[in-house]
């Protein structure tokens, strides 16, 4: 069973239907990246409505466009805030907040899941990913372990998976 059938099997939450691949296609011009390929799978099985799920369809592109940026604004609010400096951007000098900024733009862009819960762009069978500014916890093996997780939904993986998205995987604690 899929990550998205195993969600719409369980009756929690509601499901509309799957986004088409011209829908999925067009969110990804408008916003400027790639969904994974399990990502794009587990939306066109059926897309979860409700509190917590990011409204794909929605008129209020303002809320998608917070939910895709708040990875990198978590992490510049502890740069600015609680001293949070990641070795890969070199030493720290001069306005650290735009050195990060800049240092953030090669990162995978992180895509919404559910809440702070995260899959890297493009990047297939990647764990999925609680993100919450520099807080980040590898929170599934894959979609199917995380429902487990998250939601007590089906089986949980009989397998550790490490992440390994740049940047972000440096993060999981």
């Amino acid at each position: 069973m899929t990550a998205a059938e195993l969600l719409a099997a369980s009756g929690r939450f509601q499901i509309a239907p799957g986004l088409t691949d011209r829908e999925l296609t067009d969110l990804e011009a408008e916003f400027g990246f790639s969904f994974a390929p399990d990502h794009r799978e587990f939306l066109a099985g059926g897309l979860p409505t409700g509190i917590g799920w990011p409204d794909w369809r929605g008129r209020d592109r303002s809320a998608l466009r917070a939910a895709l940026t708040a990875p990198v604004e978590g992490v510049l609010f502890d740069v600015a805030e609680n001293d949070f400096w990641y070795e890969g951007w070199g030493a720290p000098f001069g306005n650290r907040v735009a050195t990060a900024r800049a240092g953030l733009l090669i990162a995978p862009r992180m895509i919404p899941l559910y809440a702070h819960r995260y899959l890297p762009a493009a990047i297939p069978g990647h764990p999925v990913l609680s993100i919450y500014q520099t807080d980040v916890l590898c929170y599934g093996a894959d979609l199917s372990d995380w429902l487990n997780r998250e939601f007590g939904l089906g089986e949980p993986a009989n397998r550790h998976v490490r992440p390994t998205v740049p940047f972000w995987s440096a993060l999981v604690s």
